[in-house]
Order: structure tokens, then sequence, then C-alpha cells
């Protein structure tokens, strides 16, 4: 079988993105060919191995010929851009459809796809309903709050969710949402779990001192909060901040460190200057590799999102041992129990605060680490889930 897969994002760098380089390299693995459309600003990137790159070129820190004259937009920012969807121009949109529309067309008459798997109920997915060829969507949430976002770019999601094949939805959440808001295609909907790449996030022994120096961390006997993902509001991480001076309150050996990238860099800063932290590191964005060293030394891992359309970063996270704390909304509500760690109140700093200390406190904490690596490998491994996805590709071929 060959799948053509496209994405408003780079393989890194987005939940989205890694979405689509795990699905791709276990289909290559599975003996399926496999094509990829994706936005790059530079000319090195990240594509699976034997995985055939489509890459439509926008304008970053690097010359490129032929580039777009701007950034790829977002539905919030990635770590290489912080340009949105809402910023574009009319003129701007329009040569964004042309540029992918082009490079769809030329994947069609030289990949010759049996079915396209486009990633968002958006611009992308649209131009795939032109291609004459069954498609299925897969809704990663952020779309569907562009959808309530901006009434600009309603028109192609309506028109690419009512020609879809399927679309999958990655949580129960996700999943209602998509009946609700485009209750023609509410028949359409198939629920997968979405999964993590166990070659990459697994426990690794590493000492926390050493991991944390590479940073200019000095971390003997302390514990740690670990936060990773894009600084954007809806990620809460405003609230771990206010969680973060209740315990530093009461506790000097906590450090919280903040992995990622996005708008509200600066803002966050501020806000911890403002409140005095004195045990807090924003760290910028950090490569998988070095993400799954920071999950494995962590105590515990902090989701305080105000609506996770699935949360791959806290799957990402226990499965390098890291008992995972989050909030009680979107599909973390899907994974995430006593068992692996609780689940608080969306913007309640102070549950948050003493969700964090309990887990810090527990006795059991090598048992706890033991099982939640074990509960994510059993249950969202990519390897594991990868079937579903073929399975449902071939009930649409045929």
């Amino acid at each position: 079988m060959k799948i053509l897969m496209i994405n408003h994002f780079p393989l890194e760098g987005s939940g989205s993105g890694t979405y689509t380089a795990n699905i791709a390299n276990y289909l290559n693995e599975h003996k399926h060919e496999v094509a990829v459309i994706m936005p790059e600003n530079q000319t090195k990137f990240f594509v699976p191995e034997n995985v055939k790159a489509y890459p439509v070129f926008f304008t970053y820190n690097e010359t490129i010929p032929d580039a777009i004259s701007f950034n790829f937009p977002c539905f919030t920012s990635h770590p290489r851009s912080n340009t949105t969807f809402y910023d574009l121009k009319d003129d701007q949109i329009l040569a964004y459809m042309d540029a992918f529309e082009l490079k769809l067309r030329t994947a069609m008459d030289e990949f010759k796809p049996d079915i396209i798997h486009a990633q968002h109920i958006w611009i992308l997915s649209y131009l795939a309903s032109k291609m004459n060829i069954p498609y299925v969507i897969t809704a990663h949430g952020t779309d569907l709050m562009g959808f309530t976002k901006s009434e600009k770019f309603r028109k192609y999601a309506l028109e690419a969710a009512q020609k879809a094949s399927k679309i999958i939805t990655i949580s129960r959440d996700t999943d209602q949402q998509v009946k609700d808001t485009f209750p023609e295609a509410a028949d359409k909907t198939v629920r997968l779990k979405n999964g993590y790449d166990p070659n990459i996030f697994y426990p690794e022994k590493a000492s926390k001192e050493e991991v944390l120096a590479e940073y200019d961390i000095y971390s003997k006997g302390k514990r740690v909060v670990m936060f990773a993902g894009k600084l954007t509001h809806f990620k809460g991480i405003d609230i771990l901040l206010e969680a973060a001076k209740l315990y530093e309150n009461e506790y000097d050996d906590i450090i919280t460190l903040i992995a990622g990238d996005g708008e509200l860099l600066t803002d966050l800063r501020k806000q911890a200057n403002n409140l005095k932290l004195k045990n807090i590191y924003f760290l910028n964005h950090v490569m998988q590799p070095k993400l799954r060293k920071l999950y494995s030394i962590a105590d515990v891992t902090v989701v305080p999102s105000r609506r996770e359309p699935f949360g791959l970063v806290a799957v990402e996270a226990l499965a390098c041992g890291s008992p995972v704390i989050a909030t009680n909304q979107g599909g973390l509500v899907d994974f995430i129990n006593d068992s692996v760690g609780a689940l608080v109140d969306v913007d309640d700093a102070i549950g948050l605060s003493s969700a964090i200390l309990k887990e810090l406190s527990r006795n059991d904490k090598a048992q706890r680490r033991e099982f939640a690596a074990k509960y994510a490998l059993d249950n969202y491994s990519q390897e594991k889930l990868i079937s579903h996805v073929v399975d449902l590709y071939k009930s649409i071929i045929i």
C-alpha cells in the first residue's frame, strides 16, 4: 500500500508532526511505502528513513531559493515559527494553498498513492479533497480551536470534513468535539489511540546531576518537576508557575524545568520574576533524545493544560518512567489515573501544587516509575497500534 501523508507542520516540534513521523516510520517498517508533504524553513530537516519527502519551503533564518516569502503558519506556535494562520493576509493564504496544491499534484504524479492521510481538518485536508482519491483526516484538536477562532478558514474545514472517507479522533473529547463541530460528518469518526515511539522514549539510566549539568543547573539533592510543550495559553504553564510559588514557599529542594518555546516565553519569564521563583529553569526547545533524559530523571511531569486534545507528551513521560500530574479535561482523562499519577482541576494552582508535593513525597517511587513505563509500552506503543491504522486504510481503499 502507498500512503501519502500531509501535515501543516514539520515532523519535529509539534504533536501532529511527531504523530505523522511515528506513523510514517511504522508503516514503512511494515513494508508500506510512505511519502510526506510538510512545510519546512531549513534545508536540513528530519524525515524518517525510507520515507519520501515533498517539502514546501518557507522563509526563516536560511535563504532558500523559491521559498514562500513568510514563515509557515501555526494554530498557536512552533519552535521555528510564531506566525499563525490568523496573521495571514488573503494573498498569503492563496500563496500557501497554491504551493501545497502544486506539491500535492507533484506527489500524485510521482508517488501515485492509494490513499491520503491528512493532518487537521483544515486547509491541507481541503486540498486533499481535490485529488480524486480516498483520504482520511486526523483531527488533532488545535484545528477545532482554529475553526472556533476564525471564520476565514471554516469553508475549507467544512468541505474537507464532508468529503473525507473517515476522520480519526485521538481522544473521547476530540471525538465529541468533531461531532459537535461537523455534525454532517459525525458518522465518519473513528477513535484511534495516539501512539509514541518506544525506540525514542524509554527509561534511560542517567545521573540527574550529569543530565542537568548540561543546562548549567546544580541539582545535587534536588527533586525535579518537569514540563514539556508549547509555551502557549492553553497549555497552562502560568498555573504551573503559580503552583511552583506555593511549593517553593515550603521547600527549597524542588526545581522546576520548562522545556519548550512559544509566544509566551517572555511573559512567562516575567511572571516567574514577579513571583520571585528561585528554582525555575527555562530550557527552550529540547530535541527528543535529550527530552528522554529529562523525563527519565524527572520525579514528576506536569501537564497543566486548560484543554489538551490528547497529550502525547504525557505518554512520552510515562514511557520514560515519570509519573504525570495532569488536568481532568480533554484527552488526558483517557489515560492518566492514580496508578500513574493524578488528575487535578483546570486553573487550580493550589490543587496542582498539592498533587505535585504528594507525588514527590511517595515512598513507592521506584515501583511507580516501573509501572508507568510498562503502562505506556503496553497501551500506547505505536508498534502495537499501527495495525489499527492499516486496517482503517484498507477498509477505505477496498
